[in-house]
């Protein structure tokens, strides 16, 4: 860059700003600082430091530089007109472009995408820039076309089909020719791959894939769910014929090698429903005051060999899921619900976690090793919380919560559960004084009540509950944490001078403070207080205060979920930060390989380390991190989407009834209802909010009426009727009756 003139004194915007942005355009990889910026540009009288703040500023806001707030940082937004990267369609035409390298999306408007669609990898170049305009990008070679496929319902004409599908990257129909129709009809539920999209036609075409049932039906709805979201709705079967020709193989060469624990009470305790038990607990007596508790986790990586086709498939899938009627295991059902199956009566493999305790719950001694156990009694978690209840062991507070179920026995063969009192009480107290010292040292309470449905024979839901979380499932909860956090630190705490060996880490980074800030202005509004400063601990014992407090109150339920929103999501590393939720510095999954692929990782990775193998690849390793990560968020959204429709399905026998709800969501397009019964949330359209013209405030989160000023709050009380329930869309109107 040329050299400046020094007289900076009479310098004017309308000629800084061009030198500044000259002095980017030369530099497109550096980062600038104040004072290299100022030294570069030869300023050296205070108001034209000042000026070239008020420029640097309106470029931020022009988007033409970037700025890194922590270091006080510079740089060019962008270092390179011609750039690589992921395109995302939006229904409003509004698509937008992100980087490989990283920074924020750009703007891609319709008529410059050649039709990409969402999730295609793409060339684009940047466009040039309108004065107070938004950055925008126009695609100029599709590079690699996304696998993504359209779930919809069929309209079948004549001549050709379309299928109507509400995906929200789409903004139109798939045009379907009848040769590609695979002898669906009108009214099938399909799964449909677009094949072309024409520069000049306003329909991309497509082709059938699969023709999953009439709309409206159960097993239909269910797996367009999952096709929505990319998940597997049926088992590849080469891997279910992989999977039938595996024996169980506890040979007495194997046991030999195996510390065998067959000899020691030994139980499970899992929901009702469940057939995949993959955790149990042992426990007996050493001497006065000193119990051995051990963690036993079915062994799946002894028959999961890396790398096979059932190994690929588990890896592909990372993590079962759970819709609102059934489970798609993450492994065949010969593995998860049978030779893993830590099943009553059976001998089974296992890699366990053996603590010697004291009543107190400290620890004297652990150890991990390989094992044989077999289970003496399957629980549910209602039996044990019958016996917790009878012995009067249970919290306080579990005598008056909801239960699940109160008779969720498991048959007349299995030994009474009184027989198993005392075990039962001695860990129940245990898990309690573990529970104390977690929040003694800053752990966040998160208990929130989950919805459930009956389902009779047909998927039909017939009633609602929920899923709450007492001493039985407690004292579950903390022996596997003590268990993965026991396992993480095993591999993760190693002397100064040495570096540990890679392990996936279940980490869960602090609270952003903006959002913070945002929580503790939303909650003042409800008369509640938070400080969002502070140390970790200080701002984790301000979260469960204000937890504590809204327990039992109408806005409950809202400020627990805003409160989890304000919160980073938990994901899988090999780059080990801690556990901000649970306040562990070490934290792994290692109690569940049957459901999740990054417990299965930590098993391989830990016998491999025991047996005096090498480190391995990080990287490649920190790759199968993030894909576990998307894989769960994608089940997570898809678990959800069911719970939608159920929830629909369950309110569209109740068109015309009257309930009583609460304000959940303000948008400037209406109001949210979540029903206080049984917590179905409907939309309450802007439109039919009659007697006045209504604006929305975004800062205060309300509508508020422009003549008689009044006010929709989050978190109001209001009566509403149901409207409509629309199955298609998943989503619930309502009326509200004033």
């Amino acid at each position: 860059m040329g050299k400046k003139k020094s007289g900076s004194r009479n310098l004017r915007k309308k000629e800084l700003e061009p030198m500044l942005i000259e002095l980017f355009q030369e530099n497109p990889t550096r980062w600038f600082d104040l004072q290299g910026i100022f030294q570069q540009l030869h300023l050296k009288t205070h108001p034209a430091k000042m000026m070239c703040i008020d420029v640097l500023e309106a470029l931020l806001v022009d988007d033409y530089i970037k700025e890194d707030r922590e270091h006080g940082l510079y740089a060019l937004h962008f270092s390179t007109q011609v750039m690589e990267g992921t395109f995302r369609r939006k229904a409003n035409g509004k698509n937008t472009f992100e980087p490989t390298d990283g920074g924020e999306p750009v703007l891609v408007a319709e008529r410059n995408s050649m039709h990409a669609m969402d999730g295609d990898t793409v060339r684009v170049t940047m466009m040039a820039r309108r004065r107070n305009h938004v950055r925008e990008a126009a695609v100029t070679e599709i590079l690699k076309r996304s696998d993504k496929q359209f779930v919809g319902t069929l309209q079948v004409r004549k001549d050709y089909a379309y299928l109507l599908t509400e995906d929200r990257t789409l903004a139109c129909d798939i045009f379907i020719p009848r040769s590609n129709l695979k002898k669906g009809k009108t009214g099938d539920k399909a799964v449909v791959r677009i094949v072309e999209w024409p520069q000049n036609s306003k329909n991309p075409i497509g082709k059938v894939v699969d023709i999953l049932g009439q709309t409206g039906e159960n097993n239909a709805e269910m797996h367009a769910i999952l096709a929505e979201f990319g998940l597997p709705y049926t088992y590849p079967a080469a891997v279910e014929k992989a999977a039938d020709k595996i024996e169980p193989g506890i040979t007495p060469e194997e046991i030999s090698q195996r510390e065998d624990m067959r000899n020691v009470l030994t139980f499970t305790i899992d929901p009702r429903d469940a057939k995949d038990f993959d955790d149990a607990l042992s426990i007996r007596q050493l001497k006065a005051g000193l119990w051995e508790v051990g963690v036993h986790i079915a062994d799946v990586s002894h028959y999961v060999t890396e790398g096979s086709i059932i190994d690929r498939e588990a890896l592909k899938r990372g993590t079962s899921v759970y819709l609102v009627d059934r489970t798609i295991p993450m492994l065949p059902e010969r593995l998860c619900n049978f030779i893993c199956s830590l099943r009553p009566d059976e001998d089974k493999l296992t890699y366990s976690v053996i603590f010697q305790l004291t009543e107190k719950a400290e620890v004297k001694k652990w150890r991990i090793r390989h094992t044989v156990t077999r289970s003496d009694r399957r629980f549910t978690y209602e039996e044990v919380q019958k016996v917790l209840e009878d012995h009067h062991e249970a919290s306080p507070e579990d005598y008056n919560s909801p239960g699940d179920h109160s008779d969720a026995s498991v048959g007349k063969d299995a030994r009474p559960a009184e027989d198993f009192a005392s075990e039962l009480i001695i860990l129940n107290r245990m898990a309690k004084e573990l529970r104390r010292r977690r929040f003694a040292a800053g752990a966040v309470d998160f208990d929130r009540q989950e919805v459930r449905f009956d389902i009779d024979e047909k998927g039909h839901p017939v009633g609602v509950y929920f899923k709450v979380a007492k001493d039985a499932n407690k004292l579950i909860e903390e022996f596997m944490l003590l268990a993965n956090r026991t396992v993480a630190e095993s591999i993760g705490k190693v002397p100064k001078n040495q570096k540990p060996k890679v392990l996936p880490y279940r980490v869960h980074d602090t609270p952003d403070p903006n959002k913070l800030m945002n929580l503790s202005e939303f909650v003042g509004k409800f008369g509640y207080k938070l400080k969002a400063t502070g140390t970790r601990s200080d701002i984790s014992k301000n979260l469960n205060k204000l937890l504590s407090e809204v327990r039992g109150r109408k806005e409950q339920n809202l400020v627990e979920m805003v409160t989890l929103r304000a919160m980073m999501k938990a994901r899988y590393s090999t780059h080990n930060i801690g556990h901000y939720g649970l306040a562990f510095d070490y934290y792994t999954h290692f109690t569940s390989p049957i459901r999740r692929y990054p417990d299965l990782m930590v098993h391989r990775l830990l016998t491999r380390y025991a047996d005096g193998g090498r480190n391995v690849n990080q990287e490649r390793y920190e790759g199968l991190c993030e894909q576990c990560s998307d894989m769960e968020q994608t089940a997570a959204q898809a678990e959800r989407a069911s719970i939608k429709y159920k929830q629909v399905e369950y309110m569209s026998e109740r068109l015309g009834e009257i309930f009583t709800g609460t304000i959940s969501g303000v948008t400037e397009f209406g109001l949210y209802v979540e029903v206080d019964e049984n917590k179905c949330e409907g939309f309450i359209p802007l439109r039919d909010l009659e007697g006045d013209y209504y604006m929305f405030d975004e800062k205060n989160f309300c509508l508020r009426g422009r003549r008689n000023h009044h006010t929709y709050n989050l978190g109001d009380s209001v009566k509403v009727q149901v409207a409509r329930a629309d199955l298609f869309r998943k989503q619930l109107d309502f009326k509200l009756i004033r």
